[in-house]
């Protein structure tokens, strides 16, 4: 045989070999086809190939840039992460007493709220009005009317002295907080400490008041898959009260001035 011939069943051969896989179409370098095996090498040719390991889980995917802004440093969440549960979560550290709240009351928070939280003007008042909520004009206080202690640590650290919000440091925030309680009565000693650890366990008298929406139990018989539309009331309609009758719109020189 020629070494041209040679060389053209060779590159044939090749090319089958990788069409169908190359399993059993190695060439010699002579060009002629190996030997068949026998005994264990054939034993070992025809065993099933043994299954690869699994690749390693995909790492997590990269994080998407969309070329606005950064990701928010901790210390910057950290300074919008300011509020205050009513099971004492997010309570900064810090102590205090109502006998050093009322200098630092007068000077930070009287000017509105007045000395004793009985209000300057329009501005709210704080403190008082126990027994006035079942009456026709109701004083809504810490002490008369809030559910939370957290509300007024959280309100005060948050968006007071006004003007100069988030400026009390730990200890005079405490400070001021129990002089607040204690003119609603909540704590009675000047002297009684509050801190982080203890703030928890204050309590306001109208937290008992306070209560989850329970209209889907309360008022299940109202709710109706179709309502009514029409014809709905028994009997004919009727007319129980005219504007004109009860004085709802006064008369022009009548009504109440307002400067």
């Amino acid at each position: 045989m020629s070494r041209s011939r040679e060389i053209t069943i060779v590159s044939a051969a090749l090319l089958v070999a990788t069409l169908i896989g190359g399993a059993g179409f190695a060439m010699a370098q002579n060009g002629r086809l190996p030997a068949k095996p026998t005994g264990k090498d054939a034993a070992a040719k025809t065993a099933p190939a043994q299954t690869a390991p699994a690749p390693a889980s995909a790492a997590a995917p990269a994080k998407v840039h969309y070329g606005i802004g950064r990701e928010a440093k901790p210390e910057e969440i950290a300074g919008w992460d300011i509020d205050v549960r009513p099971d004492g979560q997010g309570l900064p550290p810090g102590k205090g007493t109502a006998r050093k709240g009322e200098d630092l009351f007068v000077t930070q928070c009287a000017a509105c709220h007045g000395e004793f939280g009985e209000s300057t003007g329009r501005w709210p008042v704080l403190a008082g009005g126990a027994g006035t909520l079942a009456s026709h004009d109701p004083v809504k206080t810490i002490g008369s009317y809030w559910p939370y202690a957290s509300t007024v640590i959280d309100y005060v650290r948050r968006a007071m002295p006004f003007g100069n919000a988030q400026s009390l440091e730990g200890d005079d925030l405490y400070s001021i907080v129990a002089y607040l309680l204690y003119l609603n009565d909540v704590i009675t000693d000047q002297d009684q400490e509050i801190s982080d650890k203890s703030f928890p366990t204050v309590k306001l008298a109208n937290e008992a008041n306070f209560f989850d929406d329970d209209r889907e139990a309360s008022e299940k018989a109202f709710w109706k898959k179709e309502p009514c539309m029409t014809n709905c009331a028994a009997g004919a309609p009727k007319v129980l009260g005219r504007a004109r009758a009860i004085d709802v719109t006064p008369e022009d020189g009548k009504g109440p001035r307002v400067e």
